[in-house]
């Protein structure tokens, strides 16, 4: 059996401790019945209008409403949280032991296309901080000074009711308002080990993650077995077409991790 690093362990150790707080952060966003406990917007006159499906409505909201529970195991395994300095920054969360150690946790949510599959999510850039690893452009701490990357994920299903957004509900009308969203599943697992290799979307220079729901939860990525070395080595190298025509490539040297293999001459 391969003896785990210091390192490796104080990843492992992190890791269990976020995906034993999984359950309470379900609890934190269901009712009963696994929908979900936000049924809308309320104003000074106590009118409510419903929440749009719109993704990165549910996400934002999703994040606030765990946050305190955040805190709650922050404090409880003596850690000291550091927020993302601009919304676009990396990470969203830093956690930092009393040893000084960071760790990395990236908030993702992805909704179920069916049972057995999502959406998609992006684990981030492949670029910038990712690539120059002392850099501090948009990331709170150099991207080399974290022990650690984690996604802590959140799947949903997005409600089947008619959802009419124009109607204004009353506070006597609280438990009649359909979610619009049900049946949340939070996981967390080290970041390369849910990436593929691939980019997430479009032309954007994100790094792709896996889009079976079992393999997100249980951590078995394209990378999952070849170690985070390779994970790093492969996307710090990773070249899209434009990128390999500015640097006067006919082609970028992989694109694929079979053509990595081969470009690396890994068996």
């Amino acid at each position: 059996m391969k003896r785990l690093t210091k390192q490796e362990i104080i990843k492992t150790t992190f890791l269990t401790l976020l995906q034993k707080e999984t359950d309470q952060l379900t609890k934190a966003v269901s009712c009963p019945d696994g929908d979900w406990i936000v049924k809308g917007f309320i104003d000074v006159a106590k009118n409510i209008y419903t929440i749009s499906v719109d993704t990165k409505v549910v996400s934002k909201i999703l994040e606030l409403l765990i946050f305190p529970n955040l805190c709650t195991f922050a404090t409880k395994n003596k850690l000291r949280i550091v927020l993302s300095k601009e919304q676009n920054f990396y990470p969203d969360l830093t956690f930092i032991d009393e040893a000084g150690n960071k760790y990395a946790v990236d908030i993702k949510t992805t909704y179920r296309k069916d049972e057995r599959t999502v959406s998609g999510m992006t684990l981030g850039a492949f670029t910038g901080y990712f690539r120059d690893r002392k850099s501090l452009k948009n990331t709170t701490f150099p991207y080399g000074d974290y022990v650690g990357h984690f996604v802590l994920g959140i799947i949903y299903t997005r409600t089947d009711k008619t959802i009419d957004e124009r109607k204004i509900f009353q506070m006597k009308d609280l438990q009649n308002i359909p979610s619009v969203v049900t049946d949340f599943k939070f996981f967390a697992q080290e970041k390369y080990k849910i990436a593929i290799d691939r980019p997430g979307s479009g032309n954007t220079k994100n790094i792709g993650g896996v889009t079976n729901i079992d393999d997100l939860i249980n951590g078995n990525g394209t990378f999952a077995q070849l170690g985070e070395n390779v994970f790093n080595d492969y996307w710090m190298n990773y070249l899209t077409n434009d990128m390999a025509k500015s640097a006067e490539l006919k082609k970028p040297y992989y694109t694929n991790i079979k053509q990595y293999k081969t470009f690396k001459k890994i068996k």
